[in-house]
């Protein structure tokens, strides 16, 4: 604490010990704040330890914690959970001891929220066109869906008509942004399957983005009443994904269904339910605010902002004052999937809703404020902290080499992969290698998705939501996505041979990354002349064969091909009688190695740089 940072200056020190809690993205002026200082001080401080910043300016981790070791406190970064908590206890907002204080006759049966995934032509729309009795697919741009919708249809089980909701997204990109949000809306994943064609690629990256999520998975075979339909091929194929059929002896159902002609609706939705009621118990207290997510969200000329909303407990109503991420409103008017205008909607149901003063994003969630103008300051408040955290820059997942902090200070258990590869042959040697890595219990390997063709921005996405490294073996990002996983901060490597990649993994799992470096030539020098000098020994006098020659670089001298002196330095440069930091190719110079004098006519002086080197 005697440091010259603090020589002069009027601040309250710590003891070492004292915890400062900091939201991502603070400034000087929030951490004065907490600690009753003057924020200009606090600037002073920062210089002297070699870091300029405005008082107002926001700072990433690192800053702040030298910062705070510097003045004698902890600092403590609020995670994006917590912050969003403690902002909402401000406002007397507590969500958790709302929960907790639930008793068991406030809750009563909700609705399963549904998603259906899988490859881009096996019929997923369909299905949802002939669980619903609309026609959507007419309305589609070539037959892709091009927007997130949430249904409600009720069906007949055990004589009792019961409701289930389902989420048509775009697909497994779109369900993964809004995990990245938090949003865990779905309970159950429907994995659509085309008889004819079996287990494609897209079906795989589909079932990795359900099974990463945690949810159980019921899959439609579709498509059984066309030629060359074999739906027990389909079961066997998805045996290799961990999904083990129930008369295989596994716990999935699989259903075999034809959107086109009506086949087996009534059987998948029976196993929806059946999946819902034997592995999920879900419930919730209707008669609260209402919480839940935003689904979806656009802006309308003539309406204005329009989002759907999937409530997850409580009952939303028109009047309510909202707020959804960083936007806020009065819900003016709600409608259902059929346009119909309604009052009220309770736990599980989906309904656009018009209000709100802006767009907020697919994934954010959304809760019932007392009033407009507390709503306002919380939407507010979230956009403030989101912005300061995008200055400070925080936002850096895991790499390689930052592993083994990770696992000492316990934050990581298991190391998640993203392996995308040229041809699939080398995608299966390669997970099956490293899945063969045993570095003992301390961290498991786990390969979330694989993959056949270039790095996407859905990879990307679902390394980030994650927190996994990509390994690209033979392949490349696809266009634009290089920008994306650098802003996203997710560590991608590239390898062309296979044991690079399970060396750098395991040394990755042993904490032993290194990094490599490789020589890089600058520029060679031809000795004419030998000058020798009582106060700077030998002077080589040359002329530039190549490149450049700079003073203070590292250099070696060769004879005839041999190597006579390593590891030097060029310690003086001179032109003539002038110091000169550099002289290109062309150009005679004096050239002086320190105390290296084994110099002779014709030796040749090569520099070079070392610089880490990229992994290929």
């Amino acid at each position: 604490m005697d440091a010259p940072a603090l020589s002069g200056l009027r601040l309250p020190k710590g003891d070492g010990s004292q915890v400062v809690r900091l939201r991502r993205g603070s400034s000087l002026t929030d951490f004065a704040d907490k600690i009753d200082a003057n924020p200009a001080t606090l600037v002073t401080v920062l210089f002297n330890l070699g870091e300029m910043a405005t008082a107002t300016q926001s700072l990433d981790e690192d800053t702040m914690a030298a910062l705070g070791a510097e003045l004698g406190y902890v600092v403590e970064i609020v995670s994006p959970e917590d912050e969003d908590r403690e902002l909402l206890e401000s406002f007397d907002i507590d969500l958790a001891a709302e929960e907790a204080g639930e008793l068991a006759e406030d809750l009563v049966a909700r609705p399963p929220v549904v998603t259906v995934m899988g490859h881009v032509d096996h019929g997923k729309t369909k299905l949802l066109d002939a669980i619903r009795s609309t026609n959507v697919v007419a309305s589609e741009s070539g037959g892709i869906t091009q927007h997130i919708g949430a249904y409600q249809i009720m069906t007949e089980h055990d004589g009792i008509s019961r409701p289930i909701t389902f989420i048509d997204t775009p697909g497994h990109e779109a369900f993964t942004a809004m995990r990245a949000r938090g949003a865990q809306v779905t309970d159950i994943a429907i994995l659509v399957v085309a008889a004819d064609d079996g287990v494609m690629p897209q079906t795989v990256e589909a079932l990795n983005h359900a099974q990463a999520a945690g949810v159980p998975i019921v899959v439609a075979v579709n498509k059984v009443d066309v030629d060359g339909a074999n739906p027990q091929k389909v079961r066997a194929q998805l045996t290799e994904y961990n999904l083990v059929a129930e008369e295989f002896g596994g716990d999935t159902m699989l259903v075999d269904v034809s959107a086109k002609k009506q086949i087996g609706i009534d059987n998948l939705l029976d196993a929806v339910l059946l999946t819902a009621d034997a592995a999920l118990e879900l419930t919730a207290n209707p008669n609260k605010d209402a919480r839940g997510v935003a689904v979806e969200a656009n802006l309308d000329k003539g309406r204005g902002a329009v989002v759907t909303v999937l409530v997850e407990t409580g009952t939303l109503k028109v009047g309510d004052a909202i707020v959804a991420g960083t936007a806020h409103g009065r819900v003016r008017a709600m409608f259902d999937e059929h346009g119909e205008t309604v009052n009220e909607a309770g736990p599980s149901r989906p309904v656009q809703v018009i209000g709100l003063t802006s767009v907020p994003r697919a994934g954010d969630t959304f809760l019932v404020a007392r009033d407009d103008r507390t709503a306002r300051q919380i939407a507010e408040k979230r956009a403030a902290a989101e912005r300061a955290a995008t200055l400070a820059k925080r936002r850096k997942r895991i790499t390689l080499e930052d592993l083994r902090k990770a696992l000492e200070q316990g934050k990581v258990e298991t190391l998640n992969l993203v392996i995308k590869g040229d041809v699939s042959g080398s995608v299966e040697a390669l997970e099956d290698a490293l899945l063969q890595i045993d570095v003992g219990e301390e961290v498991a390997l786990r390969v979330i998705h694989r993959g056949v063709g270039a790095i996407t921005q859905n990879d990307v996405n679902l390394a980030g939501v994650d927190n996994a490294i990509i390994i690209g073996f033979n392949v490349r990002f696809a266009e634009r996505i290089e920008d994306l996983a650098e802003r996203e901060g997710v560590d991608v490597r590239f390898y062309s041979v296979i044991y690079q990649a399970i060396d750098d993994v395991e040394a990755a799992l042993k904490g032993m990354l290194k990094p490599e470096f490789e020589e890089v030539g600058l520029g060679s020098a031809e000795i004419r002349e030998i000058f020798r000098s009582s106060k700077f020994g030998s002077i080589a006098g040359c002329l530039v064969r190549s490149g450049e020659i700079h003073r203070g670089s590292k250099a070696r001298v060769t004879r005839g091909g041999i190597v006579v002196g390593e590891n030097l330095q060029i310690t003086s440069l001179r032109r003539f009688k002038d110091d000169v930091t550099e002289v290109r190719e062309g150009f005679e110079c004096g050239i002086g190695l320190g105390s290296f004098n084994d110099l002779a006519v014709d030796d040749v002086i090569s520099t070079y740089e070392v610089r880490e080197k990229a992994r290929a």
